[in-house]
């Protein structure tokens, strides 16, 4: 037999049936995880043609996207069209027999913490869900991807999706990461190095994931929805097998060093628009590509920002931790060892968002909450909150935010707002200092 990636295998082994010569085919998908935002057309579709969901057991509902995040959880939400979307899933998932995590529930928390910390995620299986971070399942090795409103509506009615197979894409990060280093770090230079466009057509972007090993066993055993007993042991016989034959042949191939690596931030609107702390903002001048010196003088004109400006010159107004990308609680910890003793600088905001209920209770218990309040953070509730703005917490125009989430594009954190993105343990440097830093000189670090 020819040598597979696991893409490959994946793909394969939920393959249905063919649909064409063009790579379509109908994919099955084992899970999907439903919020309140992006799920309404797609019930109201179901609705209007007298269909049910077909496996409603195989769907996970949480409220995430417009909740309010204040130190004291309250149900009620802070608009009426929130309060609307809020209430209509509660009411679909009722009418469709799907589970529901509301805001109350002891386990809510932003959909892509809480699916993994609850086991609704395993190696081998392939999810899809209304949310483009979807793809935090590769963690695991599943493989996950984001879909539209109308493939949420087929995938409720049909179980399966049509799906046109990529292009593969292997990236392997070698060397050690120095003191204060994380793998946001590694992504961020992963993105600066092949563009935000880079890998197009690929499965990485959308879809990357990795095989499971010994640690992502240790973390699904004894998870509420992970296989138990005889059927754990037998789930590890297969999901050790879910590797990249040794001979398979990748269409593109992209090699990082992680041992060079500084800790990066970004200084533009899109997350290749990165550099080393060290850095200084660059010039569009020096960019002999037209298309790429116009985005980057839009950037920098957005961020307010001057070529040749050192990056650890640049002062916020805002330190946001938060995110399914980075509130676990190992982001926390990274946190809360940079701030321990310390104090938030005078001008600065700076908010804690747990990625989940589980997450704040566990921190709360470990003491990295006291530690937070002591240094001048807001402690507040779980949701996806200023990653996306679509609740209560917004940034005003021309405010200047150091944010652990993923994206920085214009207006992403509220109209004229301004995003730096880099890890847990720099945006709680850059709240102490009131500046961009550089953990490695900052003292106390992960």
């Amino acid at each position: 037999m020819t040598a597979r990636t696991l893409y490959d295998k994946h793909i394969d082994s939920h393959t249905v049936c063919s649909l064409d010569d063009q790579g379509h085919v109908l994919l099955y998908i084992d899970r999907q995880v439903i919020n309140e935002y992006t799920s309404p057309q797609a019930f109201s579709g179901l609705r209007e043609a007298g269909r049910t969901v077909w496996r409603p057991g195989t769907a996970l509902a949480v409220v995430d996207h417009v909740n309010p995040t204040t130190p004291k959880r309250i149900a009620a939400m802070p608009d009426a069209g929130g309060a609307r979307q809020v209430s209509y899933l509660a009411e679909n998932c009722r009418d469709f027999g799907i589970e529901l995590l509301d805001i109350l529930d002891k386990r809510q928390g932003i959909e892509h913490v809480i699916a993994p910390e609850q086991g609704f995620i395993l190696p081998g299986m392939v999810i899809a869900a209304g949310d483009s971070h979807t793809t935090t399942y590769g963690a695991l090795g599943a493989f996950g991807f984001g879909i539209g409103t109308s493939e949420i509506e087929h995938l409720l009615a049909s179980q399966t999706l049509v799906y046109k197979r990529l292009k593969t894409l292997r990236v392997t990060v070698d060397g050690d990461l120095a003191p204060g280093l994380t793998s946001k770090d590694v992504i961020m230079a992963l993105i600066g190095k092949i563009g935000a466009s880079g890998a197009t057509g690929y499965a990485i972007a959308r879809g990357a994931f990795m095989a499971p090993d010994e640690k992502v066993f240790d973390y699904l055993k004894g998870k509420p929805r992970a296989p138990q007993g005889e059927l754990w042991e037998k789930a590890l016989l297969e999901w050790r097998k879910l590797h990249t034959d040794e001979d398979a042949v990748f269409d593109r191939e992209v090699q990082l060093d992680a041992s060079t690596l500084e800790p990066m931030v970004t200084w533009g609107t899109s997350p290749d628009q990165a550099a080393p702390i060290g850095a200084r903002v660059p010039d569009p001048q020096d960019v002999s590509d037209l298309i790429l010196r116009q985005d980057m003088r839009r950037a920098l004109n957005y961020m307010g920002l001057e070529a040749g400006m050192p990056l650890s010159e640049i002062v916020i107004s805002h330190a946001f931790i938060g995110s399914c990308t980075n509130a676990r609680i190992e982001d926390l910890r990274d946190a809360a060892s940079v701030v321990r003793g310390k104090h938030v600088a005078d001008h600065v905001r700076a908010m804690i968002v747990p990625g989940s209920t589980e997450v704040r209770d566990q921190a709360e218990a470990e003491g990295l909450a006291a530690i937070f309040i002591e240094a001048g953070f807001e402690w507040r509730q779980s949701g996806c909150s200023m990653c996306l703005a679509m609740n209560d917490d917004v940034l005003a125009p021309g405010d200047r935010c150091a944010s652990s989430t993923n994206r920085n594009f214009e207006g992403r954190q509220g109209a004229g707002a301004r995003t730096h993105l880099m890890s847990p343990a720099m945006v709680a440097a850059a709240a102490i200092t009131g500046r961009l830093t550089d953990i490695r000189h900052f003292g106390a670090r992960p």
